[in-house]
């Protein structure tokens, strides 16, 4: 798809997907849907998703994860449903959009589930990240085009996440050393892979951390704003 009539823009290029990352709290929801705005204005056909859920199937598997008391499943079973939830959704929304040229943008991914079971547990409670990533192998088979980690301090998160979770408090209730530890293995995904990810400060007003999504992401993807 091109940009739009007489903007003086490279093509923009579709089928791409992008996701989003950070400890809970850290603004991924609002931001996706600013991005998704940002790039629907530029001309590009948005598909907005999230994990676990954005299909039927997964989003079933997503109240048995992020509802409930924290220690309903250990990592490795966390592991194992997430990764069922990411199929289902690879399968209904993810590949169908990617094929149809869509850029995707989705809040959460891969990285989260190599974060939070095989880093945020802590010694002796994580599921071994070479099952997480042999899962992922076999199962999906599909790593992001763009990975946005909103990198934000865990107190400042917990200070802006409020009420509106609802029953969706399973992980945060893992308490705030978690989120420490959470927040170091998304810097830590960030720094091993340059080309794939980049580290974006999520401090600050949504509209201005949104600016500095804006920049990363249409420089990376090659097009111009809207």
């Amino acid at each position: 798809m091109s940009a739009p009539a007489g903007a003086d823009a490279t093509p923009l290029l579709t089928g791409r997907l992008v996701t989003l990352e950070g400890v809970d709290g850290a603004g991924k929801s609002t931001q996706a849907r600013l991005l998704a705005e940002a790039l629907r204005a530029a001309g590009a056909t948005v598909t907005l998703t999230r994990e676990p859920g954005g299909a039927p199937g997964a989003e079933a598997i997503r109240r048995l994860l992020v509802e409930g008391e924290p220690g309903r499943w250990s990592a490795l079973t966390e592991v194992l449903l997430f990764t069922a939830a990411r199929r289902d959704h690879l399968e209904r929304t993810l590949a169908p959009a990617l094929a149809a040229g869509n850029v995707v943008i989705c809040d959460r991914f891969v990285d989260s589930t190599r974060a939070y079971q095989s880093a945020g547990r802590g010694e002796g409670a994580t599921a071994p990240r070479e099952t997480v990533d042999a899962l992922h192998r076999l199962c999906i088979g599909r790593d992001p085009d763009l990975t946005l980690v909103l990198d934000l301090d865990p107190a400042e998160a917990a200070a802006r996440d409020g009420a509106a979770k609802g029953a969706e408090t399973r992980f945060e209730a893992f308490g705030g050393a978690f989120q420490t530890r959470l927040r170091a293995a998304f810097r830590a995904i960030a720094e091993a892979e340059p080309a794939r990810c980049a580290l974006v400060d999520a401090a600050g007003a949504p509209d201005a951390v949104a600016r500095r999504l804006r920049a990363v992401v249409f420089a990376r993807l090659g097009i111009a704003g809207p």
